[in-house]
């Protein structure tokens, strides 16, 4: 019998999980409530949970002493006690108590993966380290999000395709003009244009050369310890007060063929015109606007698996492989600094 090995390029392998030590969003706020609850996430099972105070903790979801999953015990403040044996393990990986055997030498060691988290914009992060960080670098997002000068609503979805597509159709202004062509704000402008990059301090800008604030004329990708993409989309009058329609976007690895989007739909709009802003959203825009994502992720799942490797691409497409390419250097990077292998 003829055995076949398949070797993944090790660059390959990072990437489908996720670059290491960089935040990402994992879930909305309010997935995590009173109970524990089990996320995959960069190629893991992870446990969050939140204790009296509402802070929430995460740990990978597999109890050091036999992996059953952590998720499935009691809450016990920063702790979570496994169901399986009663083993409690603290927020950060340290097993404090082995009732079946007190004083082993799983008890007081720092034998399970924990995970930095911080909860913000309606979201929960996590920074992604294969190993034990005492201390999480700061991140921060586009002022969009971080202003008060911004009002924002959170939209989260799961798409069934490799997250690498998700960054890919952020980071092609040019669809809009075909695949959301019947939208209320992308039915403008030129559908024939010419692309430039820019950088930034934190990244790079896509953007169409002689057109600007007509349809969605331009992609930010940017790292400040996170991964996001920025765009901007014209609104006609009667979406109301506020300006253009900005786009605050992140996307996080699920498994090899399923991701998590986060799209953070935000105007600058304040007193009046943020109370009418968000009653019109709610009411009239939101319905069209997950039109419009709805759109993106049938496109997203029914590509194949292999689709970017029989490409034949054109000048549109200089920010994607800008993008890509940016991510397999700081993929060999972490390989080479012996961060992943």
């Amino acid at each position: 019998m003829n055995v076949q090995t398949i070797t993944i390029n090790p660059v390959d392998r990072l990437l489908n999980t996720g670059l290491k030590n960089l935040w990402y969003a994992v879930c909305p706020s309010d997935f995590v409530k009173t109970e524990p609850v089990s996320l995959r996430r960069f190629g893991r099972k992870i446990a969050l949970w939140r204790d009296a105070a509402g802070q929430v903790h995460a740990l990978e979801d597999h109890c050091p002493h036999r992996g059953a999953p952590l998720s499935q015990g009691v809450i016990l403040g920063d702790r979570l006690a496994c169901p399986y044996h009663g083993v409690e393990v603290r927020c950060d990986g340290t097993v404090t108590k082995v009732p079946g055997s007190p004083g082993c030498k799983l008890e007081g060691s720092r034998a399970a993966l924990a995970f930095h988290v911080r909860e913000m914009h309606g979201a929960i992060f996590l920074y992604n380290s294969d190993k034990h960080v005492d201390e999480a670098p700061d991140f921060s997002l586009p002022e969009e999000l971080s202003s008060p000068e911004y009002s924002n609503f959170l939209c989260y979805a799961e798409w069934r395709s490799d997250y690498r597509y998700a960054l890919d159709n952020v980071m092609d202004p040019m669809h809009g003009t075909f695949l959301h062509k019947q939208s209320h704000s992308m039915a403008e402008g030129d559908s024939k244009a010419s692309f430039q990059v820019r950088d930034t301090d934190h990244g790079f800008v896509f953007e169409k050369v002689g057109q600007r604030g007509v349809n969605f004329d331009w992609t930010e990708y940017g790292e400040t310890g996170v991964q996001w993409m920025r765009l901007e989309i014209p609104y006609p009058k009667t979406g109301g007060p506020g300006g253009n329609f900005a786009i605050v976007a992140c996307v996080t690895p699920i498994s090899a063929d399923l991701c998590a989007v986060f799209f953070w739909r935000a105007r600058k709009v304040q007193g009046w015109m943020r109370d009418t802003w968000r009653f019109l959203y709610r009411n009239r825009l939101e319905a069209r606007h997950w039109a419009v994502l709805e759109q993106d992720r049938i496109m997203m799942e029914q590509m194949e698996a292999d689709a970017n490797e029989r490409e034949n691409l054109y000048q549109h497409d200089i920010g994607l492989v800008r993008l890509r390419r940016h991510l397999r250097r700081q993929a060999q990077e972490q390989i080479d600094e012996g961060i992943a292998s």
